[in-house]
């Protein structure tokens, strides 16, 4: 089972706020004991939007209350038409009713109600850098982080882990912005020349949002319809190298490699991106 990453919580956000949006809680289940306290406060509220900072969910609410989720590896949004439950055997952590629709997280470990002022001082959201979905985010600003001495003596396969650097990115996201950038995963964000720099700030971006656009797919859409027509099912065509351990290179059919580092599994083209030799 593989988690979330940016592009599949902010969907379900956009599924969650296409259901809630505007609608007056007239039912709320808080299932964890010291969350219990706040369902009084939440009925009657109105959900004034639900956004995310990286894999973080946030359901804002007009009383000034923010529902604050993360799903690690297990948590899970479902939206149903109202009281109509999801055929599930997770645990249920927090259940939102509005008039027609209900929407449901299970099994997520880490569910708080917060103050704007608490959302501040969050521990996890102060240290997040910007969200790659983020619509204001520009390559310029992936660039100037790359060159901060903050993250460039960093690998690029640790730096594009690191919640700090940008939120959102997860293992998939890793191996394919990468790839797309034809940059090997041990090369250090120093060693980067400035056409290189700009060659993975973009890609990063239009990556993240393919991604986001076509529900975790990462190559072109050109190029998926192509390996769709051809027979291929979503876990096979989604992905440039990620998880192709042992299959030909899209592009150019060398063979694709994993490698660990750090215990978590990164995914190269050993022709496309080489390891460089700078000194």
């Amino acid at each position: 089972m593989k988690v979330p990453e940016g592009p599949e919580i902010r969907r379900a956000a956009d599924r969650i706020e296409r259901s809630l949006a505007g609608s007056v809680m007239q039912d709320v289940r808080l299932t964890m004991p010291r969350l219990r306290r706040f369902r009084s406060r939440l009925l009657g509220a109105r959900v004034t939007g639900v956004d995310t900072h990286g894999k973080a969910m946030l359901t804002r609410f007009d009383n000034g209350l923010t529902l604050y989720s993360h799903n690690q590896l297990y948590g899970r949004w479902y939206i149903t038409r109202r009281d109509t439950l999801p055929n599930t055997g997770r645990s249920l952590r927090v259940a939102l009713h509005g008039r027609t629709h209900s929407a449901w997280l299970y099994s997520a470990t880490e569910v708080e109600i917060l103050t704007d002022e608490q959302l501040g001082e969050h521990p996890f959201l102060r240290k997040l850098g910007p969200d790659i979905l983020d619509s204001t985010l520009q390559p310029a600003d992936i660039r100037m982080r790359l060159e901060s001495q903050r993250f460039q003596r960093r690998t690029l396969a640790a730096l594009y882990l690191d919640q700090a650097f940008l939120a959102g990115v997860g293992n998939y996201l890793r191996s394919e912005i990468l790839f797309a950038a034809r940059l090997h995963p041990g090369v250090r964000a120093n060693d980067l020349d400035r056409r290189e720099r700009q060659r993975l700030a973009r890609a990063t971006l239009t990556v993240s949002r393919r991604a986001y656009v076509l529900g975790g797919v990462t190559v072109t859409p050109k190029l998926m319809q192509s390996l769709k027509r051809a027979g291929q099912r979503y876990g096979q065509y989604r992905h440039w190298v990620f998880a192709r351990h042992g299959e030909p290179c899209r592009r150019c059919t060398a063979v694709v490699q994993r490698r660990l580092v750090a215990g978590r599994a990164v995914f190269v083209c050993p022709a496309c991106q080489p390891p460089a030799c700078r000194s």
